[in-house]
């Protein structure tokens, strides 16, 4: 009998313990993408950015993206998304299109892919950064 209490409050401890763990860890990352969604992107003065191959980078948990714009003549030729960690934010890669055709990353985001949307945005943002 008190073999099987002691297991009982070792699962019940450990459970509890692991609960605990995942409420912070969702309260972590809730935070985070709280945070990332009130951030102002301010659009880009293309006039300002020399030829050249730009890396640029932007972490929020749980993502992180890191891209290569490349400038032609003031204007963006291509945006290679070189990272992308997220869970379910892939189709978030196709905002890349939309950059393309504006010149600008003043554009809609992808609705479904929100945060990763903004954290490309933003990551493209950081490479023309000059």
């Amino acid at each position: 009998m008190k073999k099987a209490t002691k297991i009982l409050v070792i699962i019940l401890v450990f459970l509890v313990v692991v609960g605990f763990g995942m409420f912070y860890f969702f309260q972590k990352i809730e935070t985070s993408l709280s945070e990332l969604s009130a951030i102002e992107i301010e659009d880009i003065d293309l006039t300002q950015i020399d030829d050249g191959v730009y890396e640029g980078s932007y972490s929020v948990f749980p993502i992180s993206v890191e891209v290569k714009v490349t400038v032609v003549n003031h204007i963006i030729t291509d945006i290679e998304i070189t990272k992308h960690d997220t869970g379910q934010g892939q189709p978030a890669e196709v905002i890349i299109d939309d950059v393309l055709l504006e010149q600008s990353i003043d554009v809609d985001i992808i609705q479904g892919a929100t945060y990763s949307s903004k954290v490309i945005l933003l990551a493209i943002k950081d490479a023309l950064t000059v």
